[in-house]
């Protein structure tokens, strides 16, 4: 049975209308209607609440949609590491061009704004890793199949793993070769402006 008709028939077996629920769960009248209609599913706050208004178990009350509540977590898994690649890049880019004119502008004082935009794109670059590690993905091919939706069989999987190391290293350093390439073309842009 879909998640829609248990709530529904929970709710009526409870003689609550679709207003008092919504009430008891803290969402609108319109999001039962559309958890009914098995137009959009609870978050796991709600699911927890609507298990506790109706007296039963949680497992009983998703049985069934286990499968489809996985497809929408991934979704919003996928979705999450997007948006805060997104706003990585952005910030990875603010923070790269920004360096020369805010040194030029604020000299010394300019290590504040810059600090601070280099924090806020090392947070998301955290946020990034985080998702990475709570789906398991790591390599490029596991990022790439991951943000399509799609999952990597167990020997695709087991290759994947056996590459991480030499990917972490190679990565480390090539970060270490970017990072210390734009300090110098910082530090070159400087001494011509300056001089």
């Amino acid at each position: 049975m879909e998640l829609g008709k248990q709530i529904k028939m929970h709710r009526q077996e409870a003689e609550l209308s679709q207003e008092e629920l919504a009430n008891r769960v803290y969402v609108s009248r319109q999001t039962i209607l559309n958890w009914e209609n098995d137009k959009s599913y609870p978050d796991v706050n709600s699911l927890v609440l609507l298990s506790e208004i109706f007296q039963i178990s949680l497992d009983k009350l998703i049985k069934g949609d286990i499968g489809v509540m996985k497809e929408v977590i991934q979704k919003e898994e996928i979705e999450k590491m997007k948006r805060y690649g997104r706003i990585y890049t952005i910030m990875l880019i603010v923070t790269v061009v920004s360096a020369v004119p805010l040194f030029m502008w604020l000299g010394v004082w300019a290590f504040i704004p810059w600090g601070i935009i280099w924090a806020i794109s090392m947070y998301f670059a955290l946020k990034i890793e985080k998702v990475k590690k709570d789906n398991d993905v790591q390599s490029y091919k596991e990022i790439v199949a991951f943000s399509e939706g799609k999952l990597l069989d167990d020997i695709q999987k087991q290759c994947e793993i056996g590459k991480r190391p030499y990917q972490k290293n190679l990565l480390v350093i090539g970060s270490m070769l970017i990072t210390l390439a734009v300090c110098v073309l910082i530090g070159f842009l400087m001494h011509v402006f300056l001089n």
